[in-house]
């Protein structure tokens, strides 16, 4: 069967259920309200949506701890109305990706449960478990969230294995049945017409069997053992082979500290293992050693370097995916150079700037409308399992509380896990009872209902790009030419195809700034597509305005 190829011509919106709507205001969003606001995702332009685990889970790290992964979380509703739900997206030519979450399991499920309590129990080489040695831990890997990654267990008197929180073991791949068990639940949802799937850490999954001491290093101890693993590539063809290519399904991986370098060997369709990946690079411009808690100023140059790079390695060779904003990452207005007092400017810049690049665009849910990082007063406010360790951490480390502190509230996970604003009725329209976690105070400026009735707003310049990239041959297609490598304050590249170009110009300033038209563009036929200010005149020479955007076509 040939490969599905829908997915580079889609707009892909990321649902947080938990955050999204709340249809019996119990104050955490489930998925009758997600079906509630299906026809605002037709309005928006949406060709697919990414949900967020909706899976039964303990919900020690939101979902992403499955306990069992034919079912539903109680929160969210039942299996009715997920089924409910994805025919009234296939009504609205709305695909569905699930997340797919399978290094690692709850604790709470039945194969863990079973395999802790007894070492002869099938399941027990379904996970990592190890004695220690001379009353130390297995090894001395280090765990994503802060702190080892080992767990006693007094039931058998050994450890076992967890990369993220104590509740999240990992699976053992070295053993075929964990395979089996994962491609029959793979094969369950695409039988229930899910579209493809977004592969939470997979380039985790192969882990050394003989799980060796690992070197020293500032933020993961050990990651040489598991991080694009000796079996990876031929456990990822074996799942495409006996399950995604099968039903046409599209996959994007998240790939953890990934360089461009390995990034075909995942992606090249005749390796038929993943249609593309998450990758983090640009996510680390303001920080220190890919770790977003050590931060440090950011600079357009270093966006730039690493956005051309993926941009110009990746072309002909894999698809890249397009994003600012997810569940994991702080708001994007107000992070990259942005000012928030210059806001709807600042994120229509944005959505320009990252929209026009080659590759699957993601919108993360509130981004169209500008939502911004919770405006979260003490470390109660904050749910999040990473928070909470990095800060016990950090203190065990002597990090002072005031850096920590700051950093937290800048970069959290939970900054872009508070509720959608729809409206600036109590709550923002998100529920009538009390919310699972605090909603920001500017949801009465920053919402749905009044962007709608603005033809200014955020939200209807998303509109208009959504439509003006859709079957767009030279976004699609197109070459990518960095202009003004060297500018600190302007981002400018060009997009060409079969003679015909696109010109997408960015200022990341709040001040004035020169462009002058490359002379390759000079005398050739041309209109302005987009902007974010309405008095748009001249090409070849002008002064770009705080966070001012274009778009260009040439012929």
């Amino acid at each position: 069967m040939e490969r599905n190829r829908w997915y580079k011509d889609a707009f892909i919106y990321q649902i947080y259920p938990r955050s999204f709507k709340d249809s019996n205001d119990d104050g955490i969003g489930d998925i009758k309200g997600i079906i509630e606001k299906l026809d605002y995702l037709s309005f928006l332009g949406i060709d697919a949506v990414w949900l967020s685990p909706v899976y039964k889970s303990p919900n020690d790290d939101n979902g992403y701890d499955i306990s069992d992964y034919r079912d539903i979380m109680d929160d969210f509703g039942t299996l009715d109305d997920w089924k409910l739900m994805i025919s009234e997206m296939h009504k609205r030519n709305i695909r569905l990706i699930m997340d797919l979450v399978i290094n690692h399991t709850s604790d709470e499920h039945e194969w863990f449960k079973k395999a802790r309590k007894d070492v002869n129990s099938p399941y027990r080489n379904y996970y990592f478990f190890r004695k220690g040695i001379n009353g130390k831990k297995p090894n001395n890997w280090t765990s994503f969230f802060g702190g080892d990654a080992w767990e006693y267990n007094p039931d058998t008197d050994d450890y076992y294995l967890h990369l993220f929180t104590k509740k999240q073991p990992d699976l053992n791949y070295n053993n075929p049945k964990v395979m089996e068990e994962i491609k029959s639940i793979i094969n369950y949802w695409l039988e229930l017409g899910v579209d493809g799937f977004r592969c939470d850490v997979i380039t985790l999954i192969s882990k050394d069997k003989d799980l060796p001491k690992g070197k020293w290093n500032v933020a993961l101890v050990g990651k040489e053992h598991y991080l694009n693993g000796k079996h990876i590539h031929e456990y990822l063809h074996e799942l495409y082979r006996d399950a995604f290519s099968k039903y046409n399904a599209m996959t994007v991986g998240e790939s953890v500290l990934m360089d461009v370098e390995t990034a075909p060997y995942y992606v090249k369709e005749e390796r038929e293992e993943l249609d593309s990946l998450f990758t983090f690079e640009h996510m680390d411009v303001d920080n220190f050693f890919g770790v977003k808690y050590l931060m440090r100023k950011f600079k357009l140059k270093r966006l730039k370097k690493v956005l051309s790079k993926w941009q110009d390695k990746m072309y002909g060779i894999g698809w890249n995916s397009l994003y600012l904003e997810n569940h994991d990452q702080p708001r994007s207005i107000g992070r990259f150079n942005t000012k928030l007092e210059y806001h709807d400017l600042g994120c229509k810049m944005l959505a320009t700037m990252i929209y026009f690049l080659q590759g699957t665009p993601y919108i993360y849910q509130g981004q169209e409308i500008g939502m911004t990082n919770g405006d979260f007063k003490t470390i109660e406010d904050f749910k999040d399992t990473e928070t909470l360790n990095i800060l016990k951490v950090s203190r065990k480390m002597g990090i002072p509380k005031s850096y920590i502190m700051k950093a937290i509230f800048k970069r959290s996970r939970d900054n872009a896990r508070t509720p959608m604003q729809w409206d600036n009725s109590a709550n923002a329209g998100f529920s009538k009872g009390t919310p699972w976690i605090k909603i920001n105070d500017n949801y009465k400026s920053i919402n749905v209902q009044d962007n709608i009735k603005n033809k200014n707003s955020v939200l209807n310049y998303y509109r208009k790009l959504i439509s003006i990239r859709k079957n767009n041959d030279i976004v699609i297609n197109g070459k990518y030419v960095e202009h003004y490598k060297q500018d600190k304050n302007l981002y400018v590249y060009s997009r060409v195809y079969n003679d015909k170009y696109i010109l997408v110009i960015s200022n990341f300033s709040d001040k004035n700034q020169k462009f002058d038209l490359m002379d390759e563009f000079k005398n050739k036929k041309s209109e302005c597509l987009l902007a974010n200010y309405d008095d748009v005149v001249d090409i070849n020479s002008f002064l770009l305005r705080p966070y001012e955007a274009r778009v260009y076509y040439f012929e």
